[in-house]
């Protein structure tokens, strides 16, 4: 396996502004099946977004298949009538998130790591997200330079990792990046910044130059976890992107999230870890679905996972296997499945 080069990536033409490839995404249902000439199927759309409102950046909808209403980036997306039944055992608040809060915008679970809510904002609207009901407006780690958030890390010496998620810690402009930088100064014992986004997947002209900097200018071990369902999310926008993040000193992880339709089977999820060691990454996680109200429809069971792993384990070298978990509410870790 040849693993994409940095070298010609780096020195490409200036990125277009992200900001405005965000404004300009498509946030209409009809219009997005009218982009893939499947306009026919608006009936089928529910009469509501079930409070959660499809958003898409036109350069992902531009590596959906058109006339295909199986795609699996649209399925990702595009709001579904299923969405609207109330399943029991799905919750607002799949993965005890709120149990966890230790005070604004940070959540602790484990043992030496704190989460900061960094965002509310993410350039894509994915309907099985485990945090669409999360209350982002009371909890934002960022609000006020990050204060609260850095205080709590300050008293509490064990922990040495931050994770930055959101919604997407890379919806943030660069500048409010820095202001936690400057904040992290002063915390000798946090030692790795791990930073969990979609954006350089779904909006990869986010890794700009100035962001580029300051993450390379972090004295701090960098990692960076992005979220992949599919090889059809690469293109060479993506593989540029990755390739500017690996520069910046950043070791690059993927976690996917299995989803009926869209990559329960076998030579999916290989092509997907083939494709993503190709950009300069590694598998890590394959996430059971978190049960969150409104994406029973997404779940494949435990059994069938598992026969999915297993036939991972005999056509991949082990490096590309990712470790099938489920996140359970008051476990010390993920666990493994």
């Amino acid at each position: 396996m040849i693993t994409a080069s940095p070298g010609a990536r780096i020195t490409s033409p200036a990125l277009a502004d992200w900001r405005q490839l965000w404004r300009d995404s498509v946030t209409d249902s009809r219009e997005l099946l009218s982009l893939l000439e499947l306009g026919h199927l608006a009936s089928r759309l529910p009469a509501e977004d079930a409070g959660f409102a499809l958003r898409v950046p036109r350069g992902f909808v531009a590596r959906m298949r058109p006339g295909d209403a199986a795609d699996p980036l649209l399925l990702q997306v595009l709001p579904q009538l299923a969405e609207q039944e109330h399943v029991p055992g799905f919750v607002t608040d799949a993965v005890g998130d709120l149990a966890s809060r230790e005070t604004q915008g940070v959540l602790h679970k484990y043992q030496g790591r704190a989460l900061l809510i960094a965002s509310g904002s993410c350039a894509i609207n994915c309907r099985y997200c485990f945090r669409r009901h999360f209350p982002y407006g009371d909890e934002m780690a960022a609000a006020g330079q990050w204060r609260q958030a850095l205080e709590h890390v300050r008293q509490d010496t064990s922990i040495n990792e931050l994770i930055l998620s959101g919604g997407d810690p890379l919806a943030l402009a660069t500048g409010k990046l820095e202001e936690l930088s400057r904040g992290l100064a002063d915390l000798p014992h946090i030692t790795r910044l791990r930073i969990h986004t979609r954006l350089p997947i779904v909006l990869p002209e986010r890794i700009d130059a100035p962001f580029v900097e300051w993450l390379r200018a972090l004295p701090l071990q960098k990692i960076v976890v992005l979220h992949a369902n599919h090889a059809n999310e690469f293109d060479d926008p993506v593989d540029a992107a990755c390739a500017r993040l690996r520069d910046a000193g950043a070791t690059l992880l993927n976690q996917s999230v299995l989803l009926r339709g869209i990559n329960d089977d076998a030579g999916t999820l290989a092509a997907l870890s083939e494709r993503l060691f190709a950009a300069g990454v590694l598998s890590y996680y394959l996430h059971q679905l978190d049960r969150v109200q409104g994406a029973a429809h997404f779940e494949v069971s435990d059994t069938q996972a598992q026969s999915l792993v297993e036939a991972l384990r005999s056509r991949l070298p082990g490096y590309l296997v990712p470790k099938l978990v489920r996140e359970v509410e008051g476990d010390p870790s993920k666990r493994p499945l």
